[in-house]
């Protein structure tokens, strides 16, 4: 299990693509030469993303503590340039980190990847797909194609800062013992709501608005 590329952002003015301030969006991701350090980066709407010179458009939906990374399997890139008829380079899901040998969307939430000697990551959702990810993409009902498949990536937080590159090894260091893994987050955010109670398993390790939605769902059965 390994690092294929470190993405980072070439912002853009994109209007109609995003109603970020200023239009300014950052999905479009290249891979970086050399290391990038990666710290925690605050709470969303004051912190953007976690990797030193990456760029996030649109701070009031994306980035801060709890989807400070986001990563997305090569396989799974392989899988829709098959479907869609295309190449899909490294980051052009504007994920910043491209593995290989790695089931991300199987990652538990709570699951942790130690990265190269240094970089610790805990998995805490999905990414789920927006405005932006259809316009970047230019796939005609992106929203919902990308919504049935259930192969959303994950998003992670840092327990540990460090530097990474590509070539760095993954190891997973701790795997929690429920069934919540990133594409069931998924499932349960989006087509499948019935699923949400259940994600109470994951316990503190769910985004703190993941937390409360279950919660309530868990009320609203009992």
């Amino acid at each position: 299990m390994q690092v294929l590329s470190v993405n980072l952002a070439r912002p853009q003015t994109a209007p109609g693509i995003t109603d970020a301030p200023g239009f300014v969006t950052g999905i479009d991701k290249r891979p970086a030469e050399g290391p990038v350090r990666v710290e925690e980066p605050g709470p969303r709407g004051v912190g953007g993303s976690a990797l030193s010179g990456d760029v996030i458009g649109d701070l009031r939906h994306h980035g801060g503590t709890y989807q400070a990374v986001y990563a997305f399997a090569r396989e799974d890139l392989d899988i829709w340039g098959a479907e869609l008829g295309r190449e899909l380079p490294n980051g052009v899901f504007g994920e910043n980190l491209t593995t290989s040998g790695l089931d991300v969307c199987g990652a538990r939430i709570g699951e942790r990847w130690r990265i190269g000697p240094d970089l610790l990551l805990e998995v805490t959702s999905s990414r789920i797909p927006c405005r932006t990810f259809a316009g970047w993409l230019g796939e005609k009902g992106w929203v919902k194609r990308f919504t049935q498949a259930a192969r959303p990536g994950a998003y992670l937080r840092v327990i540990e800062p460090g530097e990474i590159r590509a070539g760095d090894g993954i190891r997973i260091e701790h795997r929690p013992d429920h069934e919540v893994t990133a594409a069931f987050w998924f499932r349960a955010s989006t087509l499948e709501r019935e699923l949400l109670p259940r994600l109470l398993a994951a316990g503190d390790a769910l985004h703190p608005e993941s937390l409360e939605k279950a919660r309530k769902a868990a009320a609203r059965a009992s």
